[in-house]
């Protein structure tokens, strides 16, 4: 299997995570195939593909031929069976468990038994949803790091049953799209979620005492640690409502204290104010997801 030449990749899902990925492995020289539930879902998200392409375009990140040549490679569609031409299948819907074991399901039942499939989540049990299929073996986590166009590393993660064979083509995949892929067993959270969310969650506690404003505790990170985001403006960005219910899922898991989101955390997502995407979080942003209340030099003001 991982002697397997890789021409076509499948995408299942359309949201915010598979368009990055479709978009990466278009941009690797694949053909890829985005699958959504319905045609105008499929539109919707060839539109909104289009358009972060566009953006980059404005940035001077991509020229109007790289765009044309990246969505030349890739087909949107509502077919599942498109999925079945393709190498390697990657699951990107969002992350619910009993959604994501329905949709392995099907893709069990669909493909030949030699086609890897791969599980994109940041909490889930890569075994616990490979249980009951008819071949559990096949069934790999990736973690991919948004955006997936520009974070150099992915986290490939081992089930209990997961085959060698199935592993190596998901690193080899990795290494395609220019990623370092780094092997790891599986546990609640693997390595970057499980590091990262104590310190996000510290962020919020130590704003919430009042020991610093939510500017002033970013900044700090940022010059102190060379962090490219602050933890709050990077957990405004990936979505408040996300950071809470993978601290919560991981509390559930391990019972470790240290999950148990923050209170001020639970206070935002119930209020609606659930980050960049929504206008507000721990900052205020613009329609375009820019910070409204960062200073021309990201430094606090004197005088």
């Amino acid at each position: 299997m991982s002697e397997r030449e890789l021409q076509h990749i499948g995408v299942i899902g359309g949201g915010m995570m598979g368009r990055s990925i479709a978009t990466k492995v278009s941009q690797a020289g694949l053909q890829v195939v985005v699958r959504e539930i319905s045609s105008e879902r499929a539109e919707e998200v060839k539109a909104r593909l289009a358009a972060a392409l566009d953006h980059q375009i404005e940035r001077w990140a991509l020229t109007q031929s790289e765009k044309k040549a990246t969505l030349s490679r890739i087909e949107f569609t509502a077919d599942l069976d498109k999925a079945a031409s393709c190498e390697v299948v990657i699951e990107t819907i969002h992350e619910d468990f009993e959604a994501k074991r329905a949709l392995l399901a099907e893709l069990d039942a669909l493909l030949d038994p030699s086609i890897p499939v791969i599980v994109n989540t940041s909490t889930l049990s890569i075994t616990e949803l490979a249980q009951g299929l008819a071949h559990p073996e096949r069934i790999v986590g990736m973690h991919f790091l948004y955006p997936v166009t520009t974070t150099r590393v992915v986290e490939v993660v081992r089930g209990q049953v997961t085959a060698n064979e199935a592993f190596e083509l998901a690193r080899k995949f990795a290494r395609i799209l220019g990623k370092v892929p780094i092997e790891e067993f599986e546990s609640p959270g693997f390595v970057t979620t499980r590091v990262m969310l104590p310190l996000v969650n510290e962020a919020i506690q130590v704003v919430m005492e009042g020991v610093a404003t939510a500017a002033e505790v970013d900044l700090c990170m940022k010059l102190g640690y060379d962090f490219r985001l602050g933890p709050l403006e990077w957990a405004d960005r990936i979505g408040l409502h996300k950071v809470h219910n993978w601290l919560d899922h991981l509390f559930q898991e391990t019972g470790d204290p240290k999950f148990r989101p923050c209170p001020l955390l639970r206070k935002l997502v119930r209020a609606g104010h659930n980050g960049a995407r929504w206008g507000q979080g721990f900052f205020k942003y613009d329609e375009e997801r820019n910070r409204l209340d960062r200073p021309p030099d990201d430094t606090p003001q004197l005088g």
